[in-house]
Formats: structure tokens, sequence, C-alpha cells
């Protein structure tokens, strides 16, 4: 347990000191959530920590929208959220190495995510051919109605994730499942300068990069490991990347360039890769239903969903 801003500032001192070069260092969990000890020992200082296990478990959302029984795989409660079929939400599509950003309904979400999930297509052509870049032909034999890729009976290879969706836009009831923690609207400026959904079928990925404002991530469903550097750690390794590919991309204005090909092959090695050669020092933090994490200002950051099944997040980011 920490005691205090004093003993946070003991455990990352400690890190920099007697670190290994490429072992990540466990985030800091804070000693309860009151809005007190959050305020001093993460928010004012600007510490990366963790909230009590579990903090936020009783967020309906967790339980509407998600189906899960102990030690069984989670899935999407898609009764209930068949419900708001209608709205529009971003979507990013990645199949073998390419990617796409799009927005479609809710409903085309979760028949990509039924799809996903099952051997066999009823229709394929909804998404695959118009929407999944690099999508393999599906065919129908004279014996079967069912469909089937052109080499063996397999899942589709594609990897819809609903990203970055503002709760904002989502109907009221949605909104009512997420209500905006105290800690956001009181250990700021009284506000939500923005926030966000994630939903997906692990693995899912999110690269390098950093937010303009202090961000509380929280999990809502599966597993999600987050890696963390400084400012000034995370700018270098995004620097070394771009050199070792060329590359002229801004660290501020971030585009599709960082979601593919050779800038998203080398971020990726640099930051989850522990056997190469660098002298990054950074820290790691792994979330499951309920956990919450408070990532600064300026912090590059870098997110893996895990394991099987759906998982969900929200964040909310400081005004």
């Amino acid at each position: 347990m920490l005691v205090g801003r004093a003993a946070v500032s003991t455990v990352f001192s400690r890190c920099r000191a007697y670190s290994t070069k490429h072992i990540p260092r466990p985030v800091p969990v804070l000693p309860d959530a009151s809005l007190e000890t959050f305020r001093r020992d993460a928010f004012e200082p600007a510490t990366p920590v963790l909230l009590p296990r579990q903090t936020f478990s009783q967020l309906p959302a967790i339980k509407k929208w998600f189906s899960s029984e102990p030690d069984e795989v989670v899935t999407l409660n898609r009764s209930y959220l068949a419900r708001f079929g209608s709205i529009i939400v971003p979507l990013e599509i990645s199949n073998d190495g390419k990617f796409a950003r799009l927005e479609q309904s809710l409903s085309f979400f979760l028949e990509c995510v039924n799809a996903s999930s099952s051997t066999y297509q009823v229709q394929p052509s909804r998404y695959f051919n118009a929407y999944v870049p690099g999508a393999r032909a599906i065919k129908r034999t004279t014996k079967s109605n069912d469909f089937f890729s052109a080499a063996t009976i397999t899942p589709p290879t594609a990897r819809v994730y609903l990203a970055q969706a503002p709760i904002n836009d989502l109907p009221q009831a949605l909104k009512d499942d997420l209500p905006v923690p105290e800690i956001v609207m009181k250990a700021g400026k009284g506000d939500v300068y923005d926030s966000s959904i994630w939903i997906g079928q692990a693995p899912t990925y999110t690269p390098l990069h950093r937010d303009p404002n202090p961000n509380l991530f929280v999990q809502l469903a599966g597993t999600k490991v987050v890696r963390l550097f400084r400012p000034n750690e995370g700018k270098a390794i995004f620097a070394k990347v771009q050199e070792t590919i060329g590359g002229s991309a801004s660290a501020t204005m971030r585009g599709e360039e960082m979601m593919q090909g050779a800038e998203k092959t080398a971020l990726e090695g640099e930051v989850w890769d522990d056997e190469i050669g660098s002298n990054r020092v950074g820290w790691e933090a792994r979330l499951s239903r309920g956990d919450a994490l408070f990532i600064p200002q300026g912090w590059w950051h870098s997110i893996k969903g895990t394991g099987d099944g759906m998982t969900g997040s929200v964040n909310w980011w400081f005004r």
C-alpha cells in the first residue's frame, strides 16, 4: 500500500534507480479511491496510478453490455445493445496488415462480432467485400448453403474494433450506463473535456501515442495491458522509430500510418518487445473488469487487449 504523495514518488524514484533496461515496472496502486487521495497522489503530481482494484465494478454498462459467467469467455449482450442498433459508431477494421476506418451502424458492428466468432457466414458480402481491406472471396458449394473461404473453413481474419466512440453521441439510455466518475468531475476544472468507449474482440491494439489531456481509463470487460512512458521517453521512442523507418510523421497529429505498415511494426517492437536494445524505462498496468488507470497529460501509452472473447473500455479526459 502507498501512503501519500511521498510514497508514490519513492516507488517511481526506485524504479529509475534500479530498473533494468527493458522490463516495465508496475504502476503503483492508490490505497483508496477517495477524491482527496486521487488529487494528492495522482492528479496534482501528474503520476500514473491504478485505483484500487474493481473500484468501478458497479458501472451499469459492465452488467448490461456484456454477458459473462465466472471462468467463461466474455461476450456482448447483443439483445440489449441491439435496441440501439441504428446509432452510427466509428469502427476500425484491420485484416492481414491492412487497415481502414469507417462509420457504420451499431447493428453492423454486432453482426461483424457475431460473424467473427462463427465459422460459417450467412451474408459475408455485407462487410467482407465492401468494408474489409484485403478480404478474401467467400464461396458456396452446390451441396451446402454454408459459406466458407476458398482455402479452409475458418473464421474471418478481419478484426472490427469499435474505437473512440464519443459517449455524448450515444442515446441517453447508454449514457446513463456510464455515469461520469466523481474524480473526473471534481479533480480537475469541474467538467469533462471528452470521453469515449472501446469495444472489440481480443486481441485489440492501440499504438503508442499521447493525449493532450489527463485521462481516466476504466476497463468494462476482458483484460487489457497498458504500457506507459514519461513524455520525454515516449518522444525519444517515437523519434527513434521515425529515424529507423525514414519517416517524418508528427508526434502531435497522428493518422492511419500508425495503424499499419512499417511504423506500426516498429512502434510495436519498441514498446512491447523486451529484447530490443534500447534504454527506455516504462511502466505497465494490467486491467480487468472494474479496474481504472490514471494516465497523466502527455504520458505516452500503448494498449493491448489480451485473452479470448470481448474487451470493453471507457475513458474520460479531464478538462
